[in-house]
């Protein structure tokens, strides 16, 4: 048994109160990847492609027990950025649950500055190992379906798109249950 869930059983949140709350972020730009394309055997599809580098980035979490999420579209991913998405997600818990953020080790979200509300426990997961993390999985649907194969015009355009694609993923609540459950995530 881990560090991180000895505390959670020391700190008395029993299972039915918890939540997994697997968290990641996404660089949404100008230089997005090109993906697949349905097209006609014998042809090559044309995907447009931007030399332009403006982006954003797409801070999200999901519960996929409850099929729901929270998420921020920040200019930068340092910790002032991680901070806000934190205070997001602690709203979006239920009034006495506690969430359980499963998370990556980037230096913003590992960082001592980092303030952590009361509602939440971080439990990093092993280093290189994105596929550990369900949002990962998320933030390829995303940009299959909603992303890629763009060309976006401004920066507004950018913030526009991101926004939209996570209101479309947030208004697919099974989706977010399919994609993010995990069972080794709520196992403890």
């Amino acid at each position: 048994m881990s560090c991180h869930a000895s505390l959670l059983r020391r700190r008395k949140y029993p299972p039915r109160r918890r939540r997994t709350i697997p968290q990641d972020e996404m660089r949404v730009g100008q230089k997005n990847p090109i993906t697949r394309r349905w097209a006609k055997r014998g042809t090559r599809p044309s995907a447009p492609r931007d030399q332009r580098t403006a982006s954003a980035y797409l801070f999200g979490a999901i519960c996929p027990k409850r099929g729901a999420g929270a998420a921020l579209v920040m200019p930068r991913c340092d910790t002032h950025a991680m901070a806000c998405h934190l205070a997001e997600i602690s709203r979006n818990v239920a009034p006495g649950a506690h969430a359980v953020v499963l998370l990556d080790q980037a230096g913003w979200h590992m960082t001592p500055k980092l303030p952590i509300p009361h509602n939440i426990t971080l439990m990093p997961l092993p280093p290189k190992a994105p596929e550990l993390n369900p949002v990962e999985n998320l933030w390829q649907f995303i940009r299959d379906n909603w992303l890629s194969n763009r060309i976006f015009q401004s920066y507004d355009d950018i913030l526009d798109h991101a926004c939209r694609a996570w209101r479309n993923i947030e208004a697919q609540p099974w989706r977010i249950m399919s994609i993010g459950m995990r069972q080794w995530a709520h196992g403890f």
